[in-house]
């Protein structure tokens, strides 16, 4: 009996030695350029070449020869960037922001340092999955993009940071109306209004906020809750008067017996009201930059229009540019 327990376990002890010869033998290593010493400039010279016939790898292994035989040399602190850059174009992103991190540890006073932390965060953003995915991506982009906005203001990457922010916000916010509309279909109002009141909350500045107060509207009426469905859809109806979110919280009211003071405005009339009148159609009800609520009563007008009589002028409010000036550096 010892003898064929032994046997037994030297027969399991030499399949599973073979089948983790075979996973090795299996497991593809990264080809490396054979040592042989070069001048520096043929070095990069040669990466470089290759970056601009695309491929990518080859550039990375040459420009890593960079590194490897000239480690102290000004042409060295230039092949990380380029390693980075190489990486993030043959799509290898986690590499890609290696790289570019490990660069802004070795040089974080460089002027290149920006470009790095730029690369870093396109990185992040080029993973974004669509709103019905797991947002880690989002959140990590929004971070990085974020940091280049706050380290570098006035630099062309953070021209773009900021616009792609935007994008990023979005994308948050749509997470967050797909969650809630998930909740009221399954007749969680309670639930779906944490959601919506998150976009109103955190992301009021996105193309989702005309929906989410809408839903909320939806939700509250769900609810009973009256008074605060006569509220909502008053910021709704004030902020978006020609929205089509605004005009069927206006029918809902009315089907509720609830009328709503300020009717609809037509669509034409806010699109050529709008501050924006080169905006595209799809963007013909930009959210402001803030929400506003309506007075309450004519009191509440005075105290809110306090400090602008007559000859005084009221202060001048930031406008956003125009979507077609938003240019994207080097595109």
């Amino acid at each position: 009996m010892r003898l064929k327990t032994s046997t037994v376990v030297a027969v399991f002890a030499a399949v599973a030695a073979a089948a983790s010869l075979s996973a090795c033998m299996g497991a593809k290593k990264k080809p490396e350029l054979a040592y042989v010493e070069r001048p520096v400039d043929q070095l990069y010279a040669t990466g470089a070449a290759r970056l601009d016939q695309r491929r990518w790898q080859e550039a990375v292994d040459y420009f890593e020869e960079v590194e490897r035989q000239h480690p102290y040399s000004e042409w060295s602190r230039r092949a990380i960037l380029m390693t980075a850059y190489a990486y993030y174009e043959g799509n290898q992103y986690e590499d890609a922001i290696a790289a570019a991190e490990r660069f802004i540890q070795l040089y974080p006073g460089s002027p290149s340092a920006a470009y790095a932390y730029y690369l870093k965060a396109i990185c992040h953003f080029e993973q974004i999955m669509d709103v019905q995915r797991d947002q880690g991506s989002t959140q990590n982009a929004l971070a990085a993009l974020t940091d280049v906005a706050r380290r570098y203001p006035t630099s062309d990457y953070a021209a773009d940071a900021r616009v792609k922010i935007d994008m990023v916000n979005d994308q948050l916010a749509g997470k967050e109306m797909a969650v809630g509309r998930w909740y009221l279909r399954q007749n969680q109002p309670l639930a779906a209004i944490g959601r919506f009141k998150s976009v109103i909350d955190k992301h009021q500045t996105t193309s989702h906020t005309p929906e989410a107060l809408y839903r909320l509207v939806e939700a509250y009426l769900t609810l009973g809750l009256v008074e605060e469905a006569k509220r909502n859809a008053a910021v709704l109806g004030h902020n978006f008067p020609g929205d089509r979110w605004y005009q069927d919280a206006f029918q809902m009211m009315e089907r509720r017996g609830q009328p709503l003071p300020d009717r609809p405005t037509p669509a034409s009339a806010t699109r050529r009201a709008s501050p924006d009148p080169d905006r595209p159609p799809s963007e013909a009800s930009p959210a402001p930059e803030g929400l506003t609520t309506p007075p309450a009563d004519e009191a509440a007008a005075e105290a809110a229009t306090e400090g602008t009589a007559e000859g005084a002028q009221p202060a001048e409010q930031p406008r956003r540019r125009p979507w077609w000036k938003r240019i994207i550096p080097g595109q």
